[in-house]
């Protein structure tokens, strides 16, 4: 009787009859020879059927299933570096669980618009398969970096009645009659807990009603907050640079392989190392308005031309093959590779239309201003390494954030950007720990003190320095995985204008 065995370990059963359980991936007949690959949510082997090992009515029915139909496969596993996962299975007998009749994703690739409103049925991609399995890595190993070091875990709530942020981002929900919102940050609540445990995090979904569509934008998204007491702004950094480097260690790791797949910029990621770069904001506005900037967006737009004539020659190239006589299976490969080149040529034309926008914005940059999306990106793509950006101005940030001492115009604050144009992951600060400074940003900012008042307290009642920041998961994600949309990288997107299934 052979032994049901997951694909990710036949390296342990090689010469050995196994049977092993999933969905096919894809068949290609040839003959009277099948090479059907199969998945199993470990991995892909591809299952060499035989006709005349299999009886001739099993193979035919073999032969006729679609795409993601279910069956248990047994046979003797072989090693074959040329076979996706470097084993392949010699089939003796196939088990057919749940047959599948026209699968709509169908091995040539599909619009986004298609893609999402097939979620359900997406996850099951390779490469949205490869997206998640990085995405577990970056969560256990943000639970374990936390753990290990001293850190509680806080569960603050979903409901609250205060903001955090832009009280104009907040979700209004019905709560028994009264009004109250869905969490922006659980900042304030761990800030209370920090006062008793030292060190605490929350780890949980957030919520933000901000009215943007960009690929950086989700309106539910997960964050990690740890809060630290008795802390200093270097100290953040540094908490935060060792952190950051050591979920990029733990999936360069454990997850190489779908890096690979995904075709990550490995080389880049192994740079993630302590320390990273730092920048004042003051700094960050000098570059953007500077002659570095401008020849940098030149070189840039220079590099996207060069870009979008390559792939127009490929696109024509393909599309001349397509006319020509070919088998079915190499015209849904062409129409695979068209669709992706006429994504990425879609890409270049928005990047294109966008630099002298990008251009002008960065040139007119006033001090004083919060920095946006293309600021972030402009600044990020100059680094080979995550840069942090410190001491903003103190009007365009949140109330809680301390009052540098030594410069009353900005905080004590800081942003992590990732490198190559991903913008901000990280947003942190140290908090205000002064009664008086405290209520008088709250009343500036247009908020009631007493709706405050259990956070003010903690100002009243053994005060200390202390601080943190949170890092969003999505962000993270598309940075390590090269992903162009952060809805790619949480299995089942909220935004502004679509909620999928």
């Amino acid at each position: 009787m052979s032994q049901s065995v997951s694909i990710n370990k036949l390296n342990e059963h090689v010469d050995q009859q196994v049977t092993l359980q999933g969905w096919m991936a894809r068949n290609r007949p040839s003959g009277k020879v099948q090479f059907l690959v199969l998945r199993d949510g470990t991995g892909l082997c591809q299952c060499v059927i035989e006709k005349g090992v299999l009886p001739d009515d099993l193979f035919d029915q073999v032969k006729r299933l679609g795409q993601e139909s279910s069956m248990a496969v047994t046979g003797t596993v072989r090693a074959e570096e040329r076979s996706v996962g470097g084993h392949e299975l010699a089939v003796t007998d196939v088990r057919i669980i749940g047959p599948a009749v026209d699968y709509p994703i169908t091995p040539k690739s599909h619009g986004t618009e298609f893609l999402m409103r097939h979620r359900h049925l997406h996850l099951r991609s390779q490469r949205q398969w490869a997206i998640g399995k990085i995405r577990h890595t970056v969560v256990d190993a943000i639970r374990r970096f936390f753990n290990d070091n001293g850190f509680t875990l806080i569960d603050t709530p979903i409901f609250t009645t205060i903001a955090g942020e832009e009280v104009g981002s907040l979700f209004e929900v019905d709560y028994f009659g009264d009004p109250i919102h869905l969490t922006q940050t659980g900042q304030l609540y761990l800030e209370t807990a920090a006062m008793s445990y030292g060190k605490v995090y929350c780890f949980g979904p957030t919520f933000r009603a901000e009215k943007s569509k960009t690929r950086r934008h989700l309106t539910e998204f997960w964050m990690v907050e740890p809060e630290v007491a008795f802390i200093d702004l270097p100290g953040l950094l540094e908490l935060a640079e060792t952190f950051v480097s050591s979920i990029v260690s733990r999936v360069l790791a454990d997850n190489r392989s779908e890096l690979e797949q995904l075709e990550a910029d490995i080389p880049a990621l192994e740079k993630i190392q302590a320390p990273f770069y730092r920048l004042t904001y003051t700094e960050c506005v000098d570059i953007l308005t500077s002659d570095r900037t401008r020849t940098f967006l030149a070189q840039q737009m220079t590099e996207f031309q060069t870009q979008k004539a390559i792939i127009e020659s490929r696109i024509s190239e393909l599309e001349t093959q397509q006319q020509g006589s070919v088998k079915q299976w190499q015209k849904d490969k062409i129409a695979a590779e068209l669709i992706d080149l006429r994504s990425e040529q879609s890409e270049l034309d928005t990047k294109i239309e966008n630099n002298p926008k990008h251009a002008e914005l960065a040139a007119n940059f006033q001090w004083g201003k919060d920095l946006g999306g293309s600021d972030e990106t402009i600044i990020s793509m100059m680094h080979d390494k995550p840069v942090f950006v410190t001491h903003y101005p103190r009007k365009a940030k949140a109330f809680y954030m301390k009052t540098d001492r030594s410069n009353e115009q900005v905080v004590e604050n800081f942003d992590c950007l990732a490198p190559a144009g991903f913008g901000e992951i990280i947003g942190g600060s140290v908090r205000e720990d002064d009664y008086d400074t405290l209520i008088n940003r709250v009343k500036e900012e247009g908020l009631t003190p007493e709706n405050y008042s259990w956070y003010l307290d903690l100002r009243k009642y053994g005060t200390v320095p202390h601080g943190g920041f949170g890092l969003g998961v999505e962000r993270t994600v598309a940075w390590i995985t090269g992903e162009k949309h952060i809805r790619q990288c949480i299995p089942f997107p909220r935004m502004m204008d679509k909620v999928y299934i």
